[in-house]
């Protein structure tokens, strides 16, 4: 594999994302840390962390990358009608420690979200850059969620995590309208699934991706807390 800048923690800097490889892709650099300053400056340049317990911090950005435009949420058929039975309820920073811990403990496949990352996030979330989005049953218990960055007019999603059938689509549906409603300008999914890609998310290249973040990472959005006061209005299927 070819050789990669190895991050002093020392020194708050990353090679730019477009040196990544492309095998595996994105792949950018090692090392480092997960002090908050480290990850803001990552998420602004379009990179993000994803390793396990036994590796080096690694550092990524895929190209292409999957994201997600608000105004472009897809609501299906079948989805419109679990929103009309009004079965979930959704907040945001309600149950952010719940949320990560969830996001970590309920991935089959395993997860990299290593109690070192659930530190960082969480003092991310006590300096109101990371959010967590709750749906609630109608019991009042968590049936889903998801945690991310907010950073300017963007969005970046890091972890979502469903315990009912359709709770994070219903999630997905208020986070976008809700975002764009605040004149958010993408929401970052960083590697496509079917998921995403049923609910109106697509793969655009990181060139493209990049420039979206350097127009609108820095722009303040139209918002001042994060409720999510959008509610589904939508007629009977």
């Amino acid at each position: 594999m070819t050789s990669l800048p190895w991050l002093d923690p020392d020194q708050l800097w990353f090679p730019p994302a477009d040196q990544a490889l492309d095998d595996p892709d994105g792949l950018l650099a090692l090392g480092g840390d997960l002090s908050t300053d480290r990850l803001i400056l990552a998420y602004k340049n379009g990179i993000f962390p994803w390793y396990s317990d036994e590796q080096p911090i690694l550092w990524w950005s895929p190209d292409p990358r999957c994201v997600l435009f608000p105004q472009e949420i897809h609501i299906s058929r079948s989805l419109r009608r679990t929103l009309n039975q009004q079965r979930f309820t959704v907040t945001a920073d309600q149950a952010f420690g719940r949320v990560i811990r969830l996001c970590a403990s309920t991935r089959a496949e395993g997860t990299w979200i290593t109690e070192d990352m659930t530190a960082s996030y969480s003092e991310l979330h006590r300096q109101g850059v990371a959010h967590s989005i709750e749906v609630w049953n109608r019991k009042g218990e968590l049936a889903g969620g998801m945690y991310g960055l907010a950073l300017g007019q963007c969005f970046f999603g890091e972890s979502m995590f469903s315990l009912e059938t359709n709770a994070s689509k219903v999630l997905m549906v208020h986070l976008a309208h809700q975002l764009s409603d605040w004149g958010y300008k993408i929401m970052d999914c960083q590697v496509e699934s079917r998921h995403l890609l049923t609910m109106g998310a697509r793969t655009i290249p990181r060139s493209e991706f990049l420039s979206i973040l350097r127009a609108s990472v820095d722009q303040k959005p139209n918002q001042h807390d994060w409720t999510i006061r959008w509610q589904w209005t939508g007629p009977e299927v």
